[in-house]
């Protein structure tokens, strides 16, 4: 009876590693980069290449109506339990949108606003707003579905230098932006606590660095610090390596699957995995993202380094299929999906045309 306390405690220990997702923004001299570790059970993944002028219907949530758009950008996404779901991505236009595990998050109750999942919502931004604001008006439209969804807050940041966290707390949208943002930084704790734990112990500790027991709190301090450092320093590291080295400080071992640099300023996305540690990038400019273009795909897990986009292929169903079921596969330890629910995400793609709502 008394090694499980300790047990418990090496659980949650697992649990907070395991979850443990960052995520920064910094912006100097007019170079704006964001960067984001995901750490999660599986690094199944495929980057995927998003159309504008695709007429879609958001899937449904049980919790009400759907929603229909036209989407007016085109984006690059890191996609996980299926294409149009993606865990984050950037738009042509420079918007990136990312999420992290909350504990604590409450989605808006069922209202008249039409509902979407915690996943589609990304695309949804990244397919409708150039801007932070932009998004955040959305919540007056579009609400995320409240039932049988992921509790997660999310860090955007946009090419005009804006940045701001979404939080949903006691089922309202709380934002954190401009001089509510000190440090566009984000674990996995909600940011106004992360902000206040960080202070005082910096405060106390005379503003030397220091280490929390809490591990969100600690890679957000150490992020906040490394971001705060380059942004006051005259460094010749290039804000890319420099964004990389943020990521490889915060890092937690094996469970850090993907760790990606957004250039925003230069529209062009870096990346590697946790099998593949060489960095590869792509860039905008080097896929036609109008329809009817093709959909474009790469596997995250696979060798190569630098300018990957000439190793893209057609995006189909069955690849789609393929990502998704592995993907569920390996994440039914955390939660379970029906065999229906795989079927409508691996399909949902098919559903899309190259059509306007009117047509």
């Amino acid at each position: 009876m008394k090694k499980a306390p300790v047990l418990i405690i090496v659980f949650l220990l697992f649990i907070a590693d395991l979850f443990a997702c960052t995520t920064f923004f910094i912006n100097k001299d007019g170079q704006m980069v964001f960067g984001r570790n995901y750490d999660w059970l599986t690094g199944n993944g495929m980057v995927c290449t998003n159309l504008r002028g695709l007429f879609k219907t958001s899937d449904k949530t049980g919790d009400g109506e759907t929603i229909s758009w036209t989407s007016k950008y085109g984006s690059i996404t890191f996609n996980q339990y299926g294409k149009e779901f993606p865990t984050g991505g950037m738009n042509e236009k420079g918007l990136v949108v990312e999420l992290m595990w909350l504990d604590g998050t409450k989605y808006p109750d069922a209202d008249d606003r039409p509902a979407v999942g915690v996943l589609q919502w990304i695309q949804y931004q990244l397919d409708n707003c150039s801007t932070v604001d932009e998004l955040i008006a959305t919540d007056k439209t579009v609400r995320i579905a409240s039932k049988g969804t992921t509790p997660l807050h999310y860090l955007v940041a946009d090419a005009t230098g804006n940045a701001a966290t979404i939080e949903f707390l006691d089922g309202k949208m709380k934002v954190h932006k401009g001089a509510d943002l000190p440090f566009p930084v984000l674990t996995n704790d909600i940011y106004s606590s992360s902000i206040e734990q960080t202070t005082i112990a910096t405060s106390s500790s005379g503003g030397n660095e220091i280490s929390f027991s809490n591990n969100s709190i600690d890679r957000f301090a150490k992020a906040c610090n490394m971001v705060k450092a380059f942004q006051k320093e005259n460094s010749s590291t290039p804000v890319i390596d420099y964004s990389f080295s943020i990521l490889d400080k915060v890092a937690q071992g094996s469970h850090t699957k993907w760790s990606i640099v957004y250039d925003i300023s230069n529209k062009k996305v870096y990346f590697k995995t946790l099998g593949y540690s060489s960095v590869k990038n792509i860039a905008f400019s080097s896929f036609d993202l109008a329809c009817p273009a093709v959909s474009k795909t790469y596997d995250m897990n696979q060798a190569g380094e630098g300018n990957i986009a000439a190793s893209f292929i057609d995006f189909t169903i069955e690849i789609n299929s393929k990502l998704v079921t592995r993907s569920f596969d390996d994440s039914k330890t955390e939660f379970t999906v029906s065999e229906e629910s795989r079927k409508k995400h691996w399909e949902y793609p098919g559903s899309v045309t190259c059509q306007k709502a009117s047509d």
